[in-house]
């Protein structure tokens, strides 16, 4: 039992030193983005199935209350968290449409849609993408190592180096915890040195 505890630390600790490794000025690059989105009144919409789900209710919740610092909230809203719009689009029509119907209802061009799929062949979720680049949303995307055509489909892509779902998610809640701390880092610790 110590053994197997042991090596999932271990494992978990290489793919994301791996991750970060290869993917630090992405970070940056995104961080910045997100940024300059809440700067421009613009806000992001995120969506995923499963523990994605819970990952994107997760990220909407640290930027919409605080993360680190008492600050204003920042507009974000995750489209998996109404069971009676997801229900009834999934009735209505299909559940490939509950996310692509609610982006097309709630975001505007200069919103940013962060898409989240360990495995990055989430129809509902390929379907919410395409609609996000129609309306002129950038497109950011997590996802693990087999989901390189969803990557290929974003303006950003953070694709964690593994196929182990659980390494791949732990990977990508703390991705999410670093932009939550870089943006406020940018927008409230010395928002003049931008």
């Amino acid at each position: 039992m110590e053994e197997s505890i042991t090596r999932a630390f271990q494992e978990s600790i290489r793919v994301k030193e791996r991750f970060f490794r290869d993917n630090i000025a992405n970070i940056i690059d995104v961080s910045r983005l997100i940024a300059d989105t809440f700067i421009k009144g613009n806000k992001l919409v995120l969506f995923g199935n499963g523990g994605s789900a819970t990952d994107a209710s997760h990220i909407a919740g640290e930027f919409i209350n605080r993360f680190k610092r008492d600050r204003p909230g920042l507009p974000a809203i995750a489209l998996n968290t109404d069971m009676a719009v997801i229900t009834s689009i999934a009735n209505d029509y299909d559940y490939s449409e509950v996310f692509a119907r609610q982006l097309k209802a709630l975001a505007v061009e200069g919103d940013i849609a962060i898409a989240i799929s360990t495995s990055g062949s989430s129809p509902n979720v390929l379907k919410a993408v395409d609609a996000a680049k129609k309306r002129r949303l950038k497109v950011i995307v997590f996802t693990g190592s087999k989901g390189d055509k969803f990557a290929a489909k974003a303006d950003y892509a953070f694709v964690v180096p593994s196929d182990n779902t659980p390494r791949i998610q732990e990977t990508h809640i703390t991705i999410g915890h670093i932009l939550c701390q870089i943006v406020e880092e940018i927008l409230f610790e010395n928002p003049k040195k931008k």
